[in-house]
C-alpha cells in the first residue's frame, strides 16, 4: 500500500487559483506541508499570464471567482494548450457537492473536480491516479 506521507512532492509545480485569501492561505500551508511548490494567481486573468510564462504540474482551480471564472480560466488554458502542445492537469475546487457542478467542470476540461474543503488524503489519491506525479 502506498503511504502518502511518506512521499516527496517537492517536484510537484502547483499553480492555485483562487480569489480568497484565507482559501490561499489554508491551502498553501497545508501542501507546504508536504513539499508541493505552490504559486498563487488571484483570479483567471492573472492565472493565465501565469501559466503562459512558467510551466506547472497541475493547476488547483476555483470554480466560483468574479470576473473570469474557473470554467472560462480553464477553457482558456485549454485553447492555449491546443496551440502549445502542453497539456496540464486542472482540478476544479468548489463549495458545491451536486453532481451536476462536477459534471459541469468535467467537461469544460477540468481533470478533477474536489469540495472544498477537501481532504488531502483524497488529493493525495486523485494526483497519483491521474498521473500528475510519476
Amino acid at each position: 500500500m502506498l503511504l502518502f506521507y511518506d512521499m516527496n512532492y517537492d517536484s510537484c509545480r502547483i499553480l492555485l487559483v483562487d480569489d480568497n485569501p484565507l482559501n490561499q492561505k489554508l491551502l498553501r500551508l497545508t501542501l507546504a506541508r508536504y513539499g508541493f511548490n505552490i504559486e498563487l494567481a488571484d483570479n483567471g486573468e492573472q492565472a493565465i499570464e501565469l501559466y503562459l510564462n512558467n510551466k506547472y504540474d497541475l493547476v488547483l482551480m476555483d470554480v466560483m471567482m468574479p470576473g473570469m471564472d474557473g470554467i472560462e480560466t480553464t477553457q482558456r488554458i485549454r485553447e492555449i494548450e491546443v496551440e502549445s502542445g502542453n497539456r496540464t492537469f486542472i482540478f476544479g475546487l468548489s463549495a458545491n457537492t451536486m453532481d451536476s457542478d462536477r459534471k459541469r467542470c468535467l467537461e469544460s476540461g477540468m481533470d478533477e473536480y474536489l469540495v472544498k474543503p477537501f481532504n488531502v488524503d483524497d488529493f493525495l489519491r486523485a494526483i497519483e491516479l491521474v498521473g500528475v506525479i510519476k
